[in-house]
């Protein structure tokens, strides 16, 4: 195999960076807790330094000095993911852009913002809305997630079956190579055919092949009206009649389909502090439906409309509507409560998986199975868009310190392959689910991965080790 990448590292490469960045750089005790790891499971790990630029310019100098002193790079942004992508290896600097924050241009004539990459996405749903227009992804961890951890993970959230993943609201971008090269390429137009669409090879490959300074958004019409409902339902197959009947009479206006299993609803609405149920009998499935559009008239009638036919033809057996804003906010709340399982649960994992829509009840029923029977008793709750294909699981052995992680992550993945799905719909792969990528991809199409790492990374320094492993 030959030496490693931290095997060729130079010893001078702190007070390099120092002399170039000065106070921008953090080493040694100085450097904060949060940096050691991100959101996922994994042991925290100290860089060697922590460098915070304040421009583009910065970071390529950064990138630039690691990369002629063979020094590994790991960008981080809010440190939200749970795959392990931000955490540090052994003998990295880290580049964080949470000093590069804020809103450079809102051109209202185009729809378009230009935004640097440590912007919170709160942030960037305000400025939008400020300028009368909106900004589609939203994710429960919205006022922590960046704009650059958004874009190298191609995040999804909950609107995705109306407005698409982050790699449909991006128009372009800029990006430090891994050898310091600083590529600026703002495009604000949406059709742009002139060569390769360079900026698809950086949105999703998790800062493997670059770091992304700024972004070009792509904004839309600020929503009108705003309708949404809480129904229960007896059965899987009347949650699929109920979204085609969404699908059918709400056309574009249906921007969020949320299902959430009996298990989890138990306890986001029993045991997370400030969840209200709005039933008060147990019901198999519950969903969150959203409507938005551009009648404030109209749009409210017809939502109405579609909720009476699929509670006559008994799709639908009880029905909560939002009669306000902060009633669309409270149904919400019912589906965030997934980032407060940690306070009542315990210790416990994540999963983020795809799969194919008629089969997600099939593989609820098989996962709970054989996680209870096999893995120490284990306990799973099940959620998720499911419209688009995304099933969220957290899972659980209650009051077993450490978790069995490995065994969870194996009985989920192999049921995964089994039912033909995807091992990440939205999170990436980092380092926790590479063991299972090839549970997803071939090894035609990992193999042309490695041929685009190899191009754009020879050394193999930027974000090392995440996603796949280098032949």
């Amino acid at each position: 195999m030959g030496e490693s990448v931290t095997d060729q590292v130079q010893p001078d490469v702190v007070e390099a960076l120092k002399a170039a960045l000065g106070s921008a750089v953090l080493s040694g005790v100085d450097i904060p807790a949060r940096n050691e790891q991100d959101w996922s499971t994994l042991a925290p790990v100290r860089p060697l330094a922590v460098v915070r630029p304040a421009s583009p310019g910065d970071v390529a100098v950064a990138v630039g000095i690691c990369h002629r002193r063979r020094t590994p790079v790991v960008p981080q942004g809010g440190l939200t993911g749970l795959a392990g992508g931000a955490t540090p290896i052994e003998g990295c600097v880290v580049i964080s852009l949470e000093r590069f924050t804020g809103i450079e241009e809102i051109d209202c004539d185009s729809a378009t913002m230009i935004v640097r990459a440590g912007t919170p996405l709160e942030a960037v749903q305000r400025a939008a809305d400020d300028a009368g227009l909106f900004f589609a992804l939203d994710l429960g961890s919205r006022g922590s997630c960046t704009v650059g951890g958004n874009l190298s993970t191609n995040a999804g959230g909950n609107r995705v079956i109306r407005y698409g993943m982050m790699r449909e609201m991006v128009l372009g971008l800029e990006v430090v190579l891994p050898d310091g090269t600083l590529m600026t390429s703002l495009n604000k137009m949406l059709k742009n055919n002139a060569g390769y669409d360079l900026k698809q090879l950086f949105i999703g490959s998790e800062g493997t092949l670059g770091i992304v300074t700024r972004v070009v958004l792509r904004l839309h019409p600020k929503p009108v009206s705003t309708m949404a409902a809480m129904l229960a339902l007896n059965s899987y197959e009347d949650v699929l009649k109920l979204l085609a009947a969404m699908r059918s009479g709400l056309g574009p206006l249906l921007s969020a389909f949320e299902v959430m299993w009996s298990d989890y609803w138990a306890v986001a609405t029993g045991e997370v502090k400030g969840v209200r149920n709005p039933f008060s009998a147990n019901h198999a499935f519950l969903v969150l439906v959203e409507a938005q559009g551009s009648d404030a008239e109209a749009d409210p009638v017809r939502f109405q409309s579609i909720l009476e036919k699929v509670v006559e033809n008994s799709i639908v057996v009880d029905a909560a509507v939002a009669q306000s804003l902060s009633d669309v906010k409270a149904f919400w709340q019912t589906r965030d409560a997934a980032a407060e399982f940690k306070q009542v649960l315990g210790p416990h994992l994540s999963f983020d998986i795809g799969l194919p829509v008629a089969a997600m009840d099939r593989f609820a029923a098989e996962c709970r199975e054989t996680l209870l029977r096999d893995v120490d008793g284990c306990r799973s709750y099940f959620y998720g868009h499911i419209a688009d294909g995304n099933m969220h699981i957290i899972a659980h052995v209650p009051a077993r310190t450490p978790q069995p992680i490995a065994r969870i992550d194996r009985a989920v993945y192999d049921l995964v392959n089994k039912h033909h799905g995807t091992v990440s719909a939205e999170h990436g792969i980092g380092l926790s689910k590479k063991p299972y990528l090839s549970l997803t991809r071939s090894p035609e199409e990992l193999h042309l991965m490695r041929v685009l790492k190899q191009a754009l990374d020879p050394f193999g320094g930027m974000n090392p080790g995440k996603v796949f492993d280098p032949v």
